[in-house]
């Protein structure tokens, strides 16, 4: 980490005294030079200090852009302090009180002996001293379990009240060279402490048993200790001590007690007050006790029991998570990013192909992304997990194991999104399932509308590829009539309407003739089969306009006007397309006709154009539904499973309501889910949730200051899982009644169970769940039976 290992830009380097004119320069006047250094450009900075205060604390404004800061002469006290990420410090001498005090994330090396106080209070970053410390190191410390834990690793030995209040993080102390050759532990260690490890090489004369105790070291410690003692022993350059300090037997490890082992035993006095005073007065016998039936037990001043007045509830997966709750495919996502966690990434993509046939496609690029707009981080001005990521790297997915066909068969009319999603669905319940389209390909609007602008043609080729290889039953160029889905009818065991909505509306007004439906120029812009003029009009700023007008900048226009009667409403990339092509978006526009030379208004101007397009909606082609379906404003009506009015045919996606892709993805895994349930002589039933309150989920464990995301692994420690326990434990330290137990199910998970004689209804687990799983309820009434 030292400059020893970097390679320093010149033009980033600076050097700044601690002493002018033979005068030491005030702590806080060095501090804003530092800063000014940082604003300035300057990553590289060699400090000559002379007892000057908080050097290499809070160096905020290198955002992302790692900062070194190289000390000679002797630092004063909080070094480091509320050090940032960001910050890498060396000290190449000793370091006085208070390194690392509050330390948010720096990274501190100190070649030689530190005082007292080191590490006090960090929450996040490393501290490696070269020698010995002073008292109260690593006093107070905690630990975000949204990030790596804090590290305090000392060469030699710790002075007194070591780890006093410890509450996380991890120490490690080598016994090299220790201040106290029989005691490298200082006097009363652990008092007070409640979380966190401490490794420890050498003798010790006790520590706080009420707080802490010794436990073995496991493998997966022991590699943990050996591979960072590598680091530090080079951090400090001592990597000549490692044979001599990796010996596993002449290490030890003092972990925290439980609260279930410090909880004190149950006072004796109380049953002593209930046999002797309360039975005798009020018991059987006494003044009421012929009265009334009830538990005699005195009430204590903290209530317990029934007598709480509010009991907590652990409401895991009560409640789905607002990114899930808005994903019309229904796409576990929390569930993925928990296996990403868990190190099961490709668990965690494969997952997905019980959801959608389009992972790639649609997640990764063509779906605006409605879960990422109600994640709970965005509520907090915090950036919301890229699902594009995770979307773009199910392309990968492998195909589920396939149960055996069956002697079901259904038919689907339409190798769209909806229809696509149906047949893979049944497919992967046992079901045949055949697929009937007009088109050459399969994909629907996803090949022949949407411009290849906006997504890999690649990706949806792949997909389709995967698809076929699980729907092999599949025939194109079949434009079937009403009298062939009559005939499906009794053919198949069900018929799923899947045609979309193909059929243009069209403004009618003089001149309508001469307008171009948005779908048709769209279909004709991917075989690059239409000429484009330089001026273009398109009526209607949806996202389909945006589209044409994308496609109709490639294809040579320059001048694109997008004209409508209300505030447009497009969004996401389409719209950010259209403007960046200089599109301009004009409303409230009424028009009157299409001339030859372009749209007028009924204000009576004339907007100039060589073609005009057509973007105000489609509507399903009536021509080919059979007349049992009952159709509504021309669409197909249908019941919450997407059954129609005729009970063999189901109708999914834009023929019953226009919508995104994932609509129509979702349509189809809902109609396929009932379908299967009426086969299995079951009456269809889809799980609803709502989703989980906003104001349950606690985000203060996230840094606000995060802004992107590296990776998925990434994305995956910032995700809040809302409404589903992370287990990380936290309501079970926090609780003072110890009244919270982990137990593990048969099944390989697990539940949090309350104790109801120990818990007081204080709503300390509900207060401090990060993902909102506990709930205070109020308590159920007390039932008297009176005689």
């Amino acid at each position: 980490m030292g400059f020893k290992e970097i390679k320093i830009e010149k033009d980033k380097f600076c050097i700044i005294r601690g002493i002018e004119d033979g005068r030491r320069v005030d702590s806080r006047i060095l501090e804003e030079r530092i800063q000014e250094a940082v604003a300035k450009g300057y990553r590289y900075i060699e400090v000559e200090a002379f007892g000057q205060h908080g050097i290499g604390g809070r160096l905020w404004r290198a955002g992302s852009e790692n900062v070194y800061v190289r000390i000679t002469g002797t630092p004063g006290q909080r070094l480091g302090s509320m050090g940032f990420p960001n910050t890498k410090i060396e000290v190449m001498g000793p370091a006085s009180d208070d390194v690392g005090w509050l330390n948010a994330g720096a990274e501190i090396i100190v070649h030689g002996n530190a005082t007292n106080g080191i590490g006090n209070a960090m929450a996040q970053g490393k501290i490696y001293i070269a020698g010995n410390i002073g008292a109260r190191g690593m006093t107070m410390t905690k630990r975000n379990p949204r990030f790596d834990p804090p590290e305090l690793w000392v060469l030699g030995s710790v002075g007194d009240y070591f780890a006093e209040f410890m509450a996380g993080g991890i120490a490690v102390i080598c016994g090299y060279n220790p201040q106290d050759s029989e005691n490298v532990l200082g006097y009363r260690p652990c008092v007070g402490m409640v979380g966190g490890k401490i490794f420890f090489r050498g003798p010790h004369k006790g520590f706080s048993t009420h707080d802490a105790k010794l436990v073995p070291i496991d493998d997966n410690e022991w590699d943990w200790l050996v591979r960072n003692l590598k680091i530090f022993l080079e951090r400090i350059d001592k990597e000549e001590l490692f044979p001599e300090l990796s010996k596993r037997e002449e290490w030890q490890l003092l972990v925290a007690t439980t609260p279930m082992e410090r909880a004190p035993k149950p006072r004796k006095s109380m049953h002593v007050f209930r046999m002797e005073v309360w039975e005798k007065e009020l018991g059987e016998g006494g003044l009421v006790g012929d009265l009334i039936k009830i538990d005699p037990e005195p009430i204590p001043v903290i209530a317990t029991g029934i007598y709480r007045r509010y009991v907590p509830k652990w409401e895991n997966k009560k409640y789905l998570a607002p990114c899930q709750a808005n994903c019309p495919s229904g796409i576990p996502i929390p569930e993925r990013w928990k296996l990403i966690r868990e190190g099961e990434l490709e668990e965690a993509i494969n997952l997905v192909l019980s959801y959608s046939p389009f992972p790639a496609t649609v997640c990764g690029y063509l779906c605006p992304n409605p879960c990422m707009q109600a994640c709970t981080k965005t509520k907090q001005m915090m950036p919301a997990l890229d699902m594009r990521l995770l979307g773009q790297k199910s392309i990968d997915a492998e195909i589920p194991e396939l149960p055996p066909l069956g002697d079901k068969k259904i038919a689907i009319v339409g190798g769209g999104p909806a229809g696509i999603s149906a047949a893979w669905q049944l497919r992967l319940r046992g079901h045949n399932a055949v697929v009937f389209d007009r088109e050459k390909e399969l994909g629907g609007k996803m090949f022949t509308m949407i411009p290849f602008s906006r997504f890999p043609k690649e990706v949806l080729e792949k997909e389709l590829e995967r698809i076929r290889k699980v729907i092999p039953y599949v025939h194109l160029e079949r434009n079937l009539t009403k009298e062939d889905i009559e005939n499906l009818k009794e053919e198949y065991d069900f018929v799923i309407l899947a045609i979309g909505a193909q059929k243009p509306r069209i403004l009618p007004v003089p001149g309508k003739e001469r307008l171009v439906p948005a779908l048709e120029f769209l279909k004709k812009t991917k075989q690059d089969a239409i000429e484009v003029p330089e001026r273009v009009v398109i009526i209607g700023a949806g996202n389909v306009g945006c589209d044409a007008a994308t496609e109709a900048y490639r294809l040579g226009a320059r001048d694109i006007t997008l004209l409508d009667i209300q505030e447009p409403l497009s969004f996401g990339k389409e719209r950010e397309a259209a403007e960046a092509i200089g599109a301009k978006f004009r409303w409230p526009c009424f028009t009157k006709e299409i001339t030859e030379k372009g749209v007028l208004l009924d204000t009576g101007e004339l907007v100039p154009a060589d073609m005009v397009i057509v973007s105000i909606g489609d509507i399903p082609d009536d021509s080919i539904i059979p007349d049992s379906v009952e159709a509504e404003r021309g669409f197909v009506k249908v019941n919450r499973y997407y059954q129609t009015s005729d009970p063999k045919i189901f109708a999914i996606g834009d023929v019953v309501k226009l919508g995104l892709l994932t609509d129509a993805i979702g349509s189809g895994r809902i109609a396929a889910i009932a379908i299967d349930a009426i086969l299995s002589g079951k009456e269809p039933e889809i799980e609803e949730k709502d989703p989980i309150p906003y104001e349950r989920i606690k985000l203060e464990y996230f840094d606000p200051r995060k802004l992107s995301f590296e990776d998925l692994e990434d994305c995956a420690k910032e995700c809040a899982s809302c409404g589903q326990c992370r287990d990380c434990g936290i309501c079970i330290t926090i609780c003072p009644q110890a009244a919270i137990s982990r137990i593990e199910k048969e099944d390989g998970d697990f539940e949090l169970v309350v104790n109801d004689e120990r818990c007081i209804g204080c709503s300390f687990c509900a207060g401090a769940c990060p993902c909102g799983i506990w709930n205070l309820v109020e308590n159920e009434p007390l039932e008297v039976t009176y005689i």
